[in-house]
């Protein structure tokens, strides 16, 4: 087994080394469409224009950037050549904006950096900053969720929400599903359930995936983002 350990982004990894020459996962940008308007945008004086496409049309294409990736078989896709010849596309809940929130992070107390210990998939252990949590409503149901920093980026700009539900286990990969936000000013988040998405260890068995803490385990069922196949290969 790959001796990988695993913090992703919504495009997944790309592999550098860490300083104990352990191989390291470290976050890449959100995938074709992300790194085209990142370019034009270097070429302007000036933020990039808005995208006013409706909600479901910008998380379906995100949706296809997500597969043609997959597929691609580049650095950034987790499947092995085998798998990606017969990759149809990943299977999804449908797109439904009950679970699409506003979310405010409570920051933890000022003072030394708050760290945990992660398990990961392979029974390793993963060093994170605890920021705060997140506090948000699904229906008429008041949640909570703990937002993580990886200990080795350069100041807090992403926030790794980890996390399971009552879909875990069956629907969703039992070690659970990911969300990452980016860092805002305000404490306020658009917290958006659609856009979980299973760790690379679901897919090829050689990455090292952290596992949501028990705090992180919420009593209720995200019947949205990422799911498993109806007959999952793993």
């Amino acid at each position: 087994m790959r001796n990988a350990i695993f913090f992703q982004r919504e495009w997944g990894p790309t592999p550098t080394r860490s300083r104990s020459g352990v191989r390291r996962l470290t976050i890449l940008a959100r995938g074709a469409a992300a790194v085209a308007l990142a370019l034009a945008s270097a070429c302007t004086s000036g933020p990039p224009p808005p995208d006013n496409r409706p909600y479901e049309q910008r998380i379906d294409q995100w949706r296809k950037d997500k597969d043609a990736m997959f597929k691609s078989g580049g650095s950034e896709s987790p499947l092995t050549p085998a798998d990606r010849a017969t990759f149809a596309g990943l299977s999804y809940f449908p797109i439904d904006n009950a679970y699409h929130v506003p979310a405010r992070l409570t920051r933890e107390p000022a003072g030394p950096l708050a760290l945990i210990e992660l398990q990961t998939s392979t029974n390793e252990r993963r060093r994170m900053q605890r920021v705060g949590t997140l506090s948000f409503t699904v229906g008429a149901t008041p949640l909570t969720l703990v937002a993580f920093a990886d200990l080795e980026a350069t100041g807090v700009n992403r926030l790794f929400v980890p996390f399971t539900d009552a879909t875990s286990g069956t629907d969703t990969y039992g070690g659970g599903r990911y969300i990452e936000l980016d860092k805002t000013p305000t404490g306020l988040y658009d917290l958006d359930f659609n856009r979980a998405y299973h760790p690379f260890c679901v897919y090829n068995p050689t990455y090292d995936c952290p596992i949501p803490p028990k705090e992180n385990r919420l009593a209720i069922a995200i019947r949205a983002g990422e799911r498993l196949a109806s007959v999952p290969h793993r």
